[in-house]
């Protein structure tokens, strides 16, 4: 993936990493400004810009500023790059990216245009973020029955999905990680199950991109949605689809225009000719600054990848919430992660007994950090470019906490 990381001209290129030189993760921090303020624990929400994003970003405003859309060539140029890359990231052809505003439209686009019948089936689990629910409760009025295992907020149970899947199932959804819980999907038997059926997978997957390689050719999942303003560090409103060659003429083009057919630059001549990429289901325009934006952002992911391996983020990740867990159950959180280290993410769901969860993050907050709320819980998302000390702050918060609502051991007050 060497190729991707020409930058523009007139654009510098991001700080290089060298495995001899510096700590990788030291490294990383110092591209986050972010950092120099917040411990920043809300990833699977909004991830804040590395600071080569930021300058990519102000870049091609002023290129749009004085240059107009002279330089629209070179844009485009860098945006192709950036699909090549991507789909290097994946192990699929560059023919089976498209690039989408958000996962909610990668959804969609599925949904959408799948060829269904009346008494076909859906099957996905319970608690699903929105986003891979209403797509697929909004084909109940063309005959399509909605199938939801499990209960909200327990992890997949794959052998209950197995059961549910039947004949008629044509498609099963799911999130390679639970948005408020945090469970990681073992997606290869997902595929197994799905696939022995005759169903296809489609899998919402902005909670695990970037840091957790996915390999399509040894997990042949059918489609993937992902935006890239969480754990890819990257503006919202650019995201990545992935649609397997294979389905790509079954799988109807909802949304049509220019940029759906051969030779769409050619206003006046275009002929209704769908492309043979996956390219046919981005329709129009593109976000030219959010993908050039997202493009500089998985940079800094590609380089550690290419000098420590593919796994080397999501197990840099893993460290850090195992140490998080250990760290708050020490000052008295009820911590939620999976016992199975496979199962894991880079999401910490606890709860500080005595305290709601809005009334935790607040403090944390006044602190200098930043968590979220889901699920009846506080939840913590951490990255590769988080650190100890910042672990640390956060128990800190705990620990009063949970000594501000201890009981006075010379209270009158009856024990409950």
């Amino acid at each position: 993936m060497s190729n991707v990381f020409r930058s523009p001209e007139g654009v510098a290129p991001p700080q290089s990493f060298d495995s001899r030189q510096h700590d990788p993760w030291q490294w990383w921090r110092q591209q986050m400004p972010v950092a120099a303020r917040w411990a920043y624990f809300d990833h699977a929400a909004v991830a804040p810009l590395p600071q080569p994003t930021v300058d990519r970003i102000a870049a091609f405003a002023s290129e749009a500023s004085s240059e107009g859309d002279t330089v629209w060539p070179q844009w485009a140029k860098e945006i192709e790059t950036f699909r090549h890359g991507v789909a290097a990231s994946l192990h699929a052809e560059v023919e089976e990216i498209a690039f989408v505003p958000n996962t909610t439209f990668g959804i969609n686009m599925i949904a959408e245009g799948w060829p269904w019948q009346p008494g076909d089936n859906v099957v996905i689990p319970a608690g699903e973020f929105p986003s891979n629910q209403f797509p697929w409760q909004n084909q109940q009025s063309r005959g399509v029955e909605l199938r939801v295992v499990g209960q909200p907020g327990e992890p997949v149970d794959l052998e209950a999905f197995a059961a549910a899947i039947d004949d008629h199932t044509r498609v099963v959804a799911a999130s390679w990680v639970g948005y408020a819980n945090g469970y990681r999907l073992d997606v290869d038997r997902l595929v197994e199950i799905a696939h022995a059926r005759g169903a296809v997978v489609c899998l919402d997957a902005i909670q695990g991109l970037g840091v957790f390689p996915l390999d399509v050719q040894q997990t042949p999942i059918d489609f993937l949605a992902a935006d890239g303003h969480k754990w890819m560090l990257g503006p919202e409103g650019a995201g990545v689809a992935f649609i397997r060659r294979t389905l790509l003429e079954k799988l109807r083009c909802s949304v049509v225009g220019w940029n759906s057919v051969k030779g769409g630059q050619h206003f006046g001549e275009a002929a209704f000719q769908l492309r043979d990429d996956a390219a046919r289901y981005e329709g129009g325009s593109a976000n030219t600054m959010g993908l050039l934006a997202m493009h500089r952002s998985l940079q800094i992911f590609w380089q550690l990848q290419e000098r420590l391996g593919r796994a080397a983020i999501g197990e840099r990740v893993l460290e850090l919430v195992a140490e998080a867990a250990e760290r708050l159950t020490a000052v008295g959180a009820r911590v939620a992660v999976p016992a199975d280290r496979r199962r894991r993410s880079g999401i910490v769901p606890f709860q500080v007994p005595g305290h709601p969860p809005a009334s935790v993050r607040t403090a944390c907050l006044e602190a200098g950090i930043v968590v979220s709320c889901r699920g009846g819980a506080v939840r913590a998302s951490l990255h590769a470019y988080n650190s100890l000390e910042e672990i640390d702050r956060l128990a800190d918060v705990v620990a009063a906490l949970v000594a501000s609502s201890a009981p006075d051991d010379t209270s009158s007050a009856r024990p409950r």
